[in-house]
């Protein structure tokens, strides 16, 4: 079950507007990517990330999983700049085989990899970027950015060095 609640937890206006775009995964070549409409409960976030890291203890309040990828990997806003709106928290990806990283620095950037037709689990798992520039995503980008266009492998490059130790820092929570 997928639900908002109020808060910390209202779904913003610009990923409402990627739920209604079809991603096209095109045999491997397009984006593999399957946005929410909303974010997923606290409950279940929670019950995955134990499940996932094998540490029963942790709660999923740091995460608001907004999409999957083909295999249940999860794309989520990452709370980790106290006080910051969900907006300017960076986007993560936690794959169901155990690949993670930061995709971008913020919701705005995340907007910007995606026009360049790439999603969060194609960043985590390649080291190129290709940009094969989706139209309908370019132009909600334009709508909804409130930083500047930049390339895929500048705005990951940015948002690893800012957050250099999140690889490091869920081995740490594995069980």
């Amino acid at each position: 079950m997928i639900e908002t609640t109020e808060g910390d937890r209202a779904f913003p206006p610009a990923l409402a507007e990627v739920a209604r775009v079809e991603f096209d995964y095109d045999d491997g070549e397009g984006v593999d990517f399957e946005p929410y409409d909303a974010f997923d409960s606290a409950e279940e976030t929670t019950d995955w990330l134990r499940h996932w890291t094998g540490n029963h203890e942790l709660d999923g309040d740091a995460y608001r999983v907004f999409g999957q990828d083909g295999t249940g990997g999860l794309a989520a806003l990452w709370c980790v700049r106290p006080g910051r709106p969900l907006v300017e928290q960076p986007v993560v990806f936690l794959g169901s085989e155990g690949e993670r990283g930061v995709v971008a620095a913020n919701l705005s950037d995340f907007l910007w990899v995606l026009a360049d037709g790439l999603g969060p689990m194609e960043v985590v798992e390649h080291e190129e970027y290709d940009a094969r520039p989706i139209p309908v995503l370019t132009e909600l980008a334009e709508r909804h950015a409130t930083t500047p266009r930049r390339t895929t492998h500048d705005i990951v490059t940015a948002a690893r060095s800012e957050f250099p130790t999140f690889s490091e820092d869920i081995d740490a929570l594995c069980r």
